[in-house]
């Protein structure tokens, strides 16, 4: 009689969040740490072992507005998770960013399963000292350990006494130094037409259908602009793995009525983010690689507005809200909310990179000191070595 697979469930329902998630299952299986995993994930996921009761890109919504939209299907899903974690009794649960949802189904769990003495790990753990840091009571409460990915986070779980282990951030595993080799750059670039005269200014419009309805209007607009005044700058798209190319190229070609060249790209993303010399991107995971691979950019973030009132009344005693300035502790690149992220306020943004060789460099030198911020290479075995512990 073969011994039953311990059962494990993780809910990693961002684009990143699950990139990690896949990153850990990976490991367990390299290692021969045979479990059998289930919850909320990426298709990658699905197709790599684990049994899905909800889909990363579809639960990927940010915003007031938007999560009120989708409240039905996210509750859906909820109740899944708990009722199967019920019936397996899993090992462990572990959360992956996405706060309100993953605190209320630890809470749930902890309630419901607490004799049968689950363990909830927090990994991607929510920006709480950023805002709504009454949260670090519930994750206090209710969550074993929390890993983190950021040193300047463990003073604030310190002073909270709340259990933690810093593991450093995953995005260096992927940190390939051919990405950061001018001759490899410059090939990969000519696969895609592009002459050593020319310069690539990359749009990143985001990973969720919401943030590019917001942002990629405005992006396409600056692109326009600097297009028509450049005429030794291409337009690329880069395209989140969550989105498929006909999403994106309906949007640009039917929604925003753009009819200027541009190149398309969906590859691994970090391959895609080293073809540009300069990048206009949605704030999120994604810019931290950017920051990593030494590219200039501008961060933007456009909210419905009514999102963006609540956020602003919520976030307290930060100065900046891009993953690279708050890591450096200063605006090493520019970054703008809301009406701070229209048009012509981006455009003289990107011109200075364009136009300013001494400025673009400086840049460049200060986000090659970022990597030296985020602890060393190894979080995907820190974390699996911390968890198999409780297999």
């Amino acid at each position: 009689m073969t011994t039953p697979k311990p059962q494990i469930m993780m809910v990693a329902a961002e684009a990143s969040s699950a990139t990690y998630a896949l990153k850990l299952m990976k490991y367990w299986k390299e290692n021969n740490i045979d479990v059998e995993i289930s919850g909320v994930g990426s298709q990658a996921m699905e197709d790599f072992g684990m049994r899905r009761l909800g889909k990363s890109e579809e639960m990927a919504v940010v915003g007031i507005a938007e999560v009120i939209a989708h409240y039905k299907d996210l509750k859906a899903v909820f109740e899944r998770l708990v009722e199967e974690a019920i019936r397996i009794k899993p090992k462990f649960l572990l959360l992956m960013d996405y706060p309100d949802f993953n605190l209320k189904l630890a809470k749930t769990l902890k309630t419901k399963l607490g004799e049968h003495g689950i363990k909830v790990f927090y990994y991607i753990s929510p920006q709480v000292w950023a805002w709504r840091k009454g949260r670090i009571f519930d994750i206090k409460k209710y969550c074993d350990k929390v890993f983190l990915l950021f040193p300047f986070e463990k003073d604030f779980y310190e002073q909270h006494q709340v259990p933690y282990e810093f593991v450093g951030h995953p995005l260096l595993e992927d940190l390939d130094p051919k990405l950061l080799d001018p001759q490899q750059i410059e090939l990969a670039r000519g696969k895609y037409g592009i002459t050593p005269n020319e310069r690539v200014l990359a749009l990143m419009p985001g990973s969720r259908k919401g943030e590019i309805e917001l942002n990629f209007g405005v992006q396409l607009e600056v692109a326009r602009a600097l297009a028509k005044k450049y005429d030794f700058l291409r337009v690329m798209i880069l395209v989140a793995p969550t989105l498929t190319k006909e999403y994106i190229t309906d949007f640009v070609v039917e929604k925003l009525d753009y009819k200027m060249p541009y190149i398309l790209v969906q590859d691994d993303p970090n391959k895609m983010i080293s073809l540009a010399h300069y990048i206009l991107a949605t704030s999120g995971t994604a810019t931290l690689m950017v920051g990593l691979l030494q590219k200039p950019m501008v961060i933007m973030y456009r909210l419905k507005w009514i999102t963006g009132v609540i956020g602003k009344l919520l976030v307290r005693g930060i100065r900046f809200f891009g993953l690279v300035n708050l890591i450096m502790d200063e605006e090493v690149v520019p970054e703008r909310m809301q009406s701070a992220a229209d048009t012509d306020k981006l455009i003289p943004l990107l011109e200075k990179y364009i136009n300013d060789e001494a400025y673009t460099k400086a840049t460049i030198a200060k986000l090659a000191q970022l990597q030296f911020k985020l602890g060393d290479v190894g979080a995907t075995q820190r974390v699996g070595q911390a968890l198999a512990k409780y297999l």
